[in-house]
């Protein structure tokens, strides 16, 4: 029983270290994307972002990709890949105008978001509690957005957008990781990604400098290697113990903004993020107790 405990323990460590890890990756593939935005069109970015990541899943899994291209649930793969896709253009068209910081507390919104979908698409029952949780949620994004008529305000909406997408993509995601490998799963990712921005990015390519050319290479390591710290997360932990740690993201956002953009978030921006991530704990500490057994009776 001390061994099995021990055991479990080392798994829950084990994935808070991985899902750190990985919220460290997203953020340096989001400010890598923001840096080359400056000098490269963002629709080249985002096939960038895949093509660099498709390129080396090639590599690493060339003599298992017959395998791993077999998949049950084509339609919801492609669904699912699209919807990344989606969230990933209207991220980075509205990181290139936004701060780090501001971008990742709006992005915040995606578990709320995802608790309000969860209704209709998955049958899920959502108590007032956190019906209020996904309300305080949306009352902090609306303070980090600060709506008005200005450029800095369409470029948060479209990141406001992203997260709905990033909803969508989570709950397809949640469905297909009841009978799909991970691995087949972050290779149609890739592979649809590259396939439908290299559709697009004839008309918007500019040749990428020597330097750009390794941040491009920069973009896949860090898409290929948040996916990867991620799913070993998930296989080591519940999601409900390492979702917390997905706030840790505005920690790096913060960091790389001031150092590499001269960013710091403002005290409303810091007041939103404060709100959405409370709002947000909430929510995951209501699922944790509805989804906990009874406790059993005295005898």
């Amino acid at each position: 029983m001390i061994a099995a405990a021990d055991s479990g323990a080392s798994d829950v460590r084990r994935g808070i270290l991985w899902v750190l890890a990985a919220m460290m990756l997203f953020v340096s593939l989001d400010t890598t994307a923001k840096y080359l935005s400056q000098t490269l069109p963002v629709p080249q970015v985002v096939w960038a972002r895949y093509t660099a990541h498709a390129l080396i899943l090639v590599v690493l899994f060339a003599p298992r990709l017959p395998r791993l291209l077999k998949t049950q649930r084509l339609g919801l793969q492609l669904v699912r890949s699209f919807m990344l896709l989606s969230t990933t253009l209207l991220f980075f068209l509205g990181l290139s105008q936004v701060p780090l910081a501001s971008a990742s507390s709006i992005m915040f919104l995606t578990p709320i978001i995802v608790t309000a979908l969860s209704v209709p698409l998955l049958k899920e029952q959502v108590g007032p509690r956190r019906w209020a949780g996904v309300l305080v949620g949306f009352m902090g994004a609306m303070i980090v957005i600060r709506p008005g008529a200005d450029v800095l305000h369409s470029a948060s909406m479209l990141i406001f957008a992203a997260t709905f997408f990033n909803a969508l993509f989570h709950i397809t995601t949640r469905i297909l990781g009841r009978t799909e490998d991970a691995l087949t799963t972050l290779i149609y990712t890739a592979a649809l990604g590259s396939l439908l921005s290299s559709l697009w990015v004839p008309f918007f390519w500019a040749w990428p400098s020597v330097e750009e050319w390794a941040l491009i290479g920069l973009l896949g390591i860090f898409g290929a290697a948040s996916q990867y710290a991620l799913i070993k997360a998930f296989e080591a932990a519940a999601p409900v113990v390492i979702a917390p740690f997905n706030y840790t993201t505005l920690i790096w956002a913060t960091f790389y903004g001031y150092v590499l953009f001269g960013d710091l978030p403002d005290r409303w921006t810091l007041l939103g993020a404060a709100i959405i991530v409370a709002s947000g704990l909430y929510i995951f500490y209501r699922e944790r107790v509805r989804r906990s057994p009874p406790p059993r009776p005295v005898p």
